[in-house]
């Protein structure tokens, strides 16, 4: 089979063209900074320089048996709008109307459980549909995606499957996962809130995910691929176990972290602040819950997410070696 795949050197797309390339498909991958995928093209990958926010480039993908779209803007605390709009919302659309236009037999989107914003603890599904507010330009910007870009076409007839994973971890990770796991691997994570809770993946499972959307899924449909639901606090103490370095002690709880929220926002206006110490880092770390539940996605596609304690055992290892640091006790737990 002849792929088509967008965010190839991104975490994600990386693993993914990984796995396209190990069972001998054929991988025409679109990316920005050629050097940055070199990797991929020692796999066979064939690299096309360009970008989503124009459409040029994305006519490469003519004669594709599947597009996998898996490019995204993620930052939380970004102050400038322009960039997320032009990726995650404009870039999809050039991407899906590229793909309808070249008459693509089948699509995977890449969307997110972020559409979903807080679920106040309960545990949605697909057929959830958020109207705001948002905590973050991320989640405002992706379900624009989803609900006013892949939706509108998926309805006019384009052969489209959707995936929403959770949060993604896993070994080589530089995003804000990435940086909170580092973080504590150096004790330096010294604060969590009391509540918060999200569905963790690793990034093999999110990459089988995809796979099985292609193979698999039903033309017009989303699945939820995602892990199960955890909390910050048990996410750590997990690691404690694993890598035996000390969890922090100060956790925080709601009626702290949302008046500081609020007053972050008023200081912002004036002073700039780094992106974790932003108004928008402390809401989406607020007591709020990203928690969805992945009955569809097994039924229909038979999607399994490895256990959390599986998956973060490895991520831990592969960071700790990365950084140098010592296991504190025992050899990962």
């Amino acid at each position: 089979m002849r792929y088509f795949l967008t965010g190839s050197t991104g975490f994600v797309g990386s693993y993914l063209a990984r796995a396209l390339a190990d069972r001998d498909d054929e991988v025409v991958a679109l990316v920005r900074d050629l050097e940055l995928a070199v990797p991929l093209r020692e796999l066979g990958v064939t690299l096309v320089r360009g970008d989503i926010t124009g459409r040029g480039s994305i006519a490469a993908a003519a004669g594709a048996d599947g597009v996998f779209h898996v490019t995204g803007w993620y930052r939380v605390g970004a102050r400038d709008k322009t960039e997320a709009i032009r990726v995650n919302v404009e870039g999809t659309r050039n991407v899906l109307e590229t793909m309808r236009d070249l008459a693509i037999p089948k699509g995977v989107y890449t969307s997110s459980l972020a559409i979903h914003s807080d679920t106040h603890g309960f545990a949605v599904d697909e057929s959830h549909v958020h109207a705001g507010p948002f905590l973050s330009l991320y989640d405002e910007t992706k379900l624009r995606a989803h609900h006013e870009v892949a939706l509108p076409l998926v309805r006019d007839g384009l052969p489209l499957v959707i995936v929403d994973p959770g949060v993604v971890h896993g070994p080589g990770d530089v995003g804000p996962t990435g940086r909170v796991i580092e973080r504590y691997l150096l004790g330096r994570l010294h604060t969590i809130p009391a509540r918060t809770a999200y569905c963790w993946t690793h990034v093999e499972d999110v990459v089988e995910g995809h796979r099985l959307a292609m193979e698999e899924g039903r033309i017009g449909e989303s699945y939820i691929t995602a892990g199960a639901g955890q909390t910050l606090v048990d996410i750590v103490g997990i690691s404690e176990r694993i890598a035996g370095i000390p969890t922090p002690r100060m956790v925080l709880p709601p009626w702290v972290l949302r008046p500081a929220a609020a007053a972050t926002a008023v200081v912002e206006r004036i002073v700039p602040l780094p992106e974790d110490a932003s108004a928008e880092y402390l809401r989406v770390a607020a007591d709020v819950t990203y928690l969805d539940n992945s009955r569809k996605a097994q039924r229909e596609l038979g999607f399994e997410a490895r256990p959390i304690v599986e998956g973060l055992r490895e991520t831990l290892i592969y960071e700790m070696q990365r950084l140098g640091v010592q296991p504190r006790r025992g050899k990962y737990g």
